[in-house]
């Protein structure tokens, strides 16, 4: 595999620590960013009726995040500049971690294949931000165990995490982007 991880970062949390909305602001600033994949897929499993859905089916959940996650970390490939990831391959393990579900065999080699800079950024859980919405259907008691999920993951699969602080979005983005190194 080639150094083209070392140009790929995440940005990871529980639901409605503010990911989507800093993923915003950095695409506006003319990088490149992929779409989370848990709000596309509920988003699409909606427009089809299909039952691929947190609520209804979280193996079939599962498989289709990480189909999406792959499908994103290639469309970053050629990128010379930073890209980043609302959410990455490892994402899928904490989801079915926090689901208590098995983790299967593929799912760890594409943990394995599909890697992204070793630096990862975790928005905390934040209340003052914190809202529900047609897809985010999580308590913010659930938001708050699915960070907790992803620290341990990340941590299991060899990523130094660094935890955004709560602040405004542009100073967000700003950390971010003076602790980036490719």
């Amino acid at each position: 595999m080639s150094s083209s991880f070392l140009h790929r970062f995440i940005l990871t949390g529980g639901p409605g620590s503010g990911k989507s909305t800093i993923i915003d602001t950095i695409k506006k600033r003319g990088f490149w960013c992929s779409k989370e994949a848990g709000r596309g897929v509920i988003q699409d499993q909606v427009n089809i009726d299909g039952d691929a859905l947190p609520w209804a089916n979280q193996t079939a959940f599962a498989e289709l995040m990480l189909s999406w996650e792959m499908r994103s970390w290639h469309e970053a490939e050629g990128q010379t500049r930073p890209c980043f990831f609302d959410r990455g391959v490892p994402d899928v393990v904490g989801y079915l971690r926090l689901s208590e579900l098995t983790i299967p065999k593929h799912l760890e080699n594409a943990i394995e294949r599909f890697r992204y800079n070793r630096t990862v950024f975790i928005a905390p859980p934040w209340r003052d931000i914190y809202v529900q919405d047609t897809e985010r259907k999580q308590s913010f008691d659930v938001a708050v165990a699915t960070y907790h999920a992803m620290v341990q993951t990340y941590r299991m699969y060899d990523y130094q995490l660094i935890e955004l602080p709560c602040v405004s979005v542009e100073e967000r983005v700003d950390f971010i982007l003076s602790r980036i190194v490719c």
